[in-house]
């Protein structure tokens, strides 16, 4: 019988505080360690490819069962479904959450992804 009514690990986590304490903030340079904190966040729930898209390389080479298979192309997002927009956002709902006011008006764009909103 096919898992089709399991979770996204990412779908399950309900404080992005627990795991990354650091909030980002223009004047404080803590985006070292914010993004770190960040990108093993990600990488641990299995949306790394939402902020850091696999290279062709990387796509052939992968073992690991994703939501939508990448396009194939280097350095791409894989086609928008409704699971992938999904996780994508809730990444970049999370990237919100762990930056200050400021930071967010920089970033804040209608319709961005959370590619857009990490470069």
């Amino acid at each position: 019988m096919a898992d089709t009514n399991r979770f996204h690990p990412a779908v399950i986590v309900n404080s992005i505080k627990n795991f990354i304490p650091i909030t980002l903030e223009m004047e404080n340079s803590k985006y070292g360690a914010w993004s770190e904190l960040f990108k093993i966040h990600c990488r641990a729930f299995n949306v790394i490819d939402h902020i850091i898209p696999p290279t062709t390389t990387e796509t052939e080479s992968s073992t690991t069962t994703q939501t939508t298979p990448p396009t194939g192309s280097t350095n791409t997002t894989p086609p928008p479904t409704e699971s992938w927009s999904r996780l994508d956002d809730i990444v970049l709902r999370r990237i919100y959450s762990t930056i200050l006011g400021d930071l967010i008006h920089t970033i804040l764009a209608p319709d961005s992804t959370a590619l857009q909103a990490w470069n």
